[in-house]
């Protein structure tokens, strides 16, 4: 008989940035590593999020032992609420990450019979025939971890989001020891992060930006409002030591920022012993170079905070004259216009707007060039495979395997749904599962498909006609003449006459199908081919055309 043959197949986070999701199989054991979402594309209209497919999973559900979380971003974390329920298998990850679980999970009510398991870094658990240890990272949120993972065929390490920095600001630095000496046991496969790959040289410390943070608030003359993500615990205590120096006060401002906050500081994730942090309710009466804000809306998300602030839209705080706004972050890609017109809106309130092409208020928590190599370097694994990132990403980050001295045969590109499969001496791409978007939109996980924004892209191109149509009920004959609305097609006024003319077309199409009552669906099809190619005739646009009939 042959043994089984392990198969790792990502489900997201290959060929895009974003909703990361790997699977490692082996026999009768699945394990998941991270459950991420990733911002909708502008061309998906009205969606919320976008989360893995997880069909293959569903399909094997008895098989998955456990999903295994490497920290908690929104990246890795964000489609839990919506997959654990469909799932239910016990989440293994760090203190801090499964804080931000349960946080994110009490936001969508799924928190109830969520089974979250709380590792240590060294100590190792099994999940059937796999074994499984966290070793530290550094990244831009602390408890960050990689894995290594014993399998029946050998180790594979994965590295999670990391860079090397030896003066992170909280957490543990990138546990090199521990990788080296795996290297020198024999590692069969690394999976590693590529998201800064086309960046040469090294990542700057997370310390750079704390100076820049003193620097700010030492020359800033009135109130100072500093945007990142929530879930950048390690830049908000960085807020928190420098106000204390320059003797002000901070304020969090928005829900999801607060709800971080609140949990960071009840797990000792952030320390507040000069107790700068207040209520905003003690915001009054105090003077404005003293008071430091804390929000969300780094990516120009329509709802947060700093986007309703220089929309002149929060209900507690608005932008004054001389406040110092500070986005200490970088686009993700697709956002950049968003920022841009936060940028605009703050400045044209007299804000002094800094911001990374400024000064240096963000450093990115991943590996450029030269730590990349460096990780390879030490684990000296047999097999490569690039992982989290676009395919311009992987590929580049393939090159430098490439570049080291690793074969081409050993190391695997792959894009989403791909499976490889391993054994000891070989690998190779074998076929592919159903992988793809889930598109989150309001309450509805997955029920809007590709016609359903395929129709939200013509609408908002083109608009809607409406034909509402009387029929006679007993003979099937028109009565009167129908009514044609139309809605972000034409100027009704400037068109009234094209729109006249389509009526009498109307009349005359359903004139001249007979006298007895025809099947609905039938003159339904005509109304709308007649209609679309007068629309397009006299104005070149295609708008939804929707026949309506009504029985009198």
């Amino acid at each position: 008989m042959s043994k089984p043959i392990l198969k790792i197949i990502p489900l997201g986070g290959l060929s895009e940035i974003g909703k990361n999701m790997m699977m490692i199989e082996h026999g009768n054991d699945i394990i998941v590593i991270d459950a991420g979402f990733m911002f909708p594309e502008e061309e998906m209209l009205g969606i919320d999020l976008v989360i893995p497919d997880i069909s293959y999973l569903l399909e094997k559900k008895d098989k998955v032992r456990g999903i295994i979380i490497t920290h908690g971003h929104d990246d890795h974390i964000g489609a839990l609420p919506y997959i654990l329920p469909q799932l239910n298998v016990p989440v293994y990850a760090t203190k801090l990450t499964q804080g931000l679980i349960s946080v994110k999970l009490k936001e969508r009510k799924a928190l109830d019979g969520a089974k979250l398991e709380t590792i240590t870094t060294g100590k190792s658990f099994s999940l059937g025939k796999f074994r499984i240890e966290f070793f530290p990272v550094c990244h831009s949120i602390p408890d960050a971890v990689g894995l290594i993972i014993n399998t029946p065929i050998g180790t594979i390490v994965h590295s999670g989001d990391f860079k090397v920095d030896y003066t992170p600001v909280s957490g543990k630095p990138t546990d090199l020891s521990r990788l080296a000496q795996l290297g020198a046991q024999g590692v069969l496969l690394l999976l590693a992060d590529s998201t800064y790959a086309e960046l040469p040289g090294y990542t700057p410390s997370e310390r750079v930006v704390g100076e820049t943070l003193d620097h700010v608030m030492a020359n800033a003359p009135g109130r100072v409002v500093i945007t990142t993500f929530s879930s950048l615990v390690s830049r908000i205590q960085q807020v928190i030591d420098a106000a204390a120096k320059h003797k002000r006060r901070v304020f969090i401002v928005g829900r999801s920022m607060s709800n971080t906050v609140q949990m960071a500081l009840k797990l000792g994730y952030l320390s507040d012993s000069e107790e700068v942090l207040a209520r905003i309710d003690e915001l009054k009466g105090m003077p404005r170079n003293k008071i430091v804000f804390v929000t969300t809306g780094s990516q120009g998300e329509p709802t947060s905070a700093l986007v309703r602030m220089a929309n002149r839209a929060h209900r507690q705080v608005h932008i004054l004259r001389g406040d110092t706004v500070v986005i200490s972050a970088t686009p993700i890609p697709g956002n950049e216009s968003l920022i841009n017109r936060t940028v605009d809106n703050l400045f044209k309130q007299g804000a002094q707007v800094i911001y990374s092409k400024l000064e240096q208020v963000h450093v990115h928590g991943h590996a450029s060039q030269e730590e990349l190599k460096l990780i390879l370097n030490l684990v000296k694994p047999k097999f490569f495979m690039p992982i989290h990132g676009e395919y311009r990403h992987l590929s580049i980050h393939s090159q430098l395997a490439q570049s080291i001295g690793m074969p081409k045969d050993n190391i695997f590109v792959l894009e989403d749904g791909d499976i490889l499969e391993l054994s000891q001496q070989a690998g190779k791409k074998t076929g592919r599962v159903t992988s793809g978007n889930v598109y989150v939109d309001g309450l509805s996980v997955g029920d809007i498909g590709s016609i359903v924004l395929r129709n939200r892209r013509m609408l908002s191109r083109d608009g809607i006609v409406v034909a509402i149509i009387a029929i006679n009920k007993q003979t099937g004959k028109l009565v009167g003449r129908p009514d044609i609305v139309s809605r972000g097609f034409v100027d009704t006024r400037e068109s009234k006459d094209m729109l006249e003319e389509s009526r009498d077309l109307v009349a005359q199409t359903l004139d001249h199908s007979g006298k007895q009552p025809t099947e609905w669906s039938l003159v339904n099809d005509k109304i709308r081919d007649i209609l679309n190619r007068f629309y397009y005739e006299r104005t070149k646009r295609r708008p939804m055309i929707l026949p309506f009939m009504v029985k009198v």
